[in-house]
């Protein structure tokens, strides 16, 4: 490991399904960083096309000592493969190496490896243990952390999944220095997220430091990390499957799962759709008496600086706003077709709550590319 980087654990405590969140640098090569895993004979690393180049032998031969066989899996890359064929190639994998109930799944790679990794391990054979080893800035502060697995259904994103527990998360920074500008970006819109729901010191610690995340500087990108994680395992350990508070973190999500499903997944990367999607929650809290116009100028300001669109597209040229309402009605925090939005009820803080189809038009068309 990196001597200038010292490995952090942040735990999330969910009684016997509790773990621990390995944060620093060069963790993937290293034998002892799965020592204390489930006892097992066989392991199976899944990883996509991307990753699996950079990474997979390493972890391979890391994780060696500890199983007789170490079988590999490597997906199409992409949002748009985040579907039941490609999920089906992780359990022809499980089947054709003849693995039991005790094989460890390793989800080597960002949130669409992960979130199939997890789901393949809540199904296969009713539950097999898995562990997150996440290579994207996204997947190491959002996705990888407080168990939600699934893929895509062509009407609505991650509509299809369990509420699953990883044994553990190994966040390699060192990972992070092969990621593109672009996924960088996408990644700082979940760190962003953090400021304005929970911790507005933190939203000033993200402002000074914007350059140097995204510059990948590894000490900037081990503070942003730890204190994300930190922050999503206390609220995911307060509520464990969304019954209430956990819904906060989807801050943005609203708005930008209906861009990703109404673009088309893979257009659009999962973070920019957050980063856009964090702007139109703004105006929305705006306009709904919540916060001010300067408190939503600063959040466009930040999700701009990160390098991430803050002007919404247009997903229908007749009615655009109608085709936003059709997609968000289908919105995990929907209820009785009424769309629930997470809102910024003053700076640091987050709220639920439904707003009138006619405010959320009016948000729409002055955030969207036809009336910016």
């Amino acid at each position: 490991m990196s001597a200038s980087i010292p490995m952090h654990a942040v735990s999330i405590d969910l009684q016997d399904r509790s773990y621990s969140i390995a944060i620093g640098a060069d963790l993937i090569a290293h034998p002892d960083t799965f020592a204390a895993l489930p006892k097992a004979s066989a392991a199976l690393v899944v990883t996509n096309t991307t990753v699996a180049p950079l990474y997979a032998a390493s972890l391979q031969a890391a994780l060696a000592p500890h199983y007789k066989a170490v079988h590999l899996v490597v997906l199409p890359d992409g949002e748009e493969f985040k579907t039941w064929q490609t999920l089906n190639l992780i359990f022809d994998a499980l089947l054709h190496k003849s693995c039991d109930r005790k094989t460890v799944l390793f989800a080597l790679g960002g949130g669409v490896v992960g979130d199939m990794t997890g789901f393949a391990a809540a199904s296969y054979m009713r539950g097999v243990p898995f562990v997150q080893v996440p290579t994207t800035l996204l997947a190491q502060v959002d996705s990888s952390v407080g168990g939600k697995t699934g893929i895509n259904h062509p009407l609505g994103k991650n509509m299809v999944g369990a509420f699953y527990q990883p044994q553990r998360v190994v966040c390699d920074l060192a990972t992070l220095k092969t990621l593109p500008a672009r996924e960088v970006s996408a990644g700082l819109a979940e760190i962003i997220k953090y400021g304005p729901i929970a911790d507005m010191v933190f939203l000033d610690w993200i402002e000074a430091h914007l350059g140097a995340l995204r510059a990948c500087d590894v000490p900037a990108l081990a503070h942003a990390v730890r204190r994300s994680c930190e922050i999503k395992a206390h609220v995911v350990a307060q509520d464990e499957r969304e019954g209430g508070l956990r819904a906060i973190l989807n801050f943005g999500h609203t708005f930008g799962h209906a861009i990703e499903a109404g673009l088309g997944y893979g257009q659009w990367l999962h973070g920019e759709a957050v980063g856009c999607g964090m702007v139109m929650a703004a105006h929305l809290s705006q306009r709904l008496g919540l916060v001010d116009a300067a408190f939503v100028q600063r959040i466009t300001r930040l999700v701009q600086g990160a390098g991430l669109p803050t002007v919404g597209p247009v997903l229908d040229a007749q009615d655009n706003a109608g085709r936003y309402l059709d997609l968000m009605r289908v919105d995990k925090k929907a209820e009785g077709g009424e769309i629930r939005f997470v809102l910024i009820d003053g700076p640091g803080r987050a709220c639920v709550r439904g707003a009138p189809d006619a405010l959320v038009r009016a948000v729409i068309d002055a955030c969207c590319a036809t009336g910016a």
